[in-house]
C-alpha cells in the first residue's frame, strides 16, 4: 500500500451509476433503480458504503408493517470497516453491515480512476441466484460540499 495510491482513494464520493452484468452476458442498467443514490467514504484507514436504491417508500406511522420493513431492508446498503488499497484493487474488510453475511468477510473490488470518478466492479458474485459483476461509478464530492 502505497501513500500516493492511497492518497487517490481518500475522500467522499458519490455514486454516479451502478449497472450489472450476468455470466451469461445479460446487462441490467439498473440493478439498484433507475436513481439510486450513495456514498462511499474512504478515511483513516477505513471505509464507509450507503447504497439506498430508487423508488424506496417511507414507512406507515409506527414504524411500518412487517412487508413494509422488508422492503425497506432489501433496498438499502450499508457497511463499514477497514480498507486495503494496492493500486488497482480495493479489499474492504467489513466489520459492520446491514447484511450480517458480509461481517467478518473481505469484499474486494477492482479500481479503475477515471479524471474525479473511480469504477469498482466487483468479482464474479452469486445474487439473487444468478452469477453476476457489479460495476459502480462514483463521483468524488469537492472538500467543504
Amino acid at each position: 500500500m502505497t501513500g500516493h495510491s492511497t492518497d487517490k482513494l481518500v475522500g467522499t464520493w458519490r455514486l454516479v451509476s451502478a449497472s450489472s452484468t450476468t455470466s451469461g452476458g445479460e446487462r441490467n442498467e439498473a440493478p439498484y433503480g433507475a436513481s439510486p443514490v450513495g456514498l462511499l467514504t474512504y478515511a483513516d484507514g477505513r471505509v464507509t458504503a450507503l447504497i439506498s436504491y430508487d423508488g424506496r417508500k417511507s414507512l406507515s406511522p409506527g414504524g411500518g408493517r412487517l412487508e413494509e420493513q422488508a422492503e425497506a431492508f432489501k433496498t438499502f446498503l450499508a457497511y463499514a470497516g477497514r480498507y486495503v488499497f494496492d493500486g488497482d484493487k480495493v479489499i474492504h474488510h467489513v466489520d459492520i453491515s446491514s447484511i450480517q453475511n458480509y461481517v467478518g468477510r473481505d469484499l474486494i473490488r477492482n479500481v479503475k480512476f477515471q479524471g474525479d470518478q473511480i469504477v469498482l466492479i466487483t468479482p464474479p458474485t452469486r445474487i439473487n441466484g444468478e452469477v453476476q459483476t457489479v460495476e459502480l461509478i462514483w463521483q468524488r464530492v469537492p472538500v467543504g460540499s
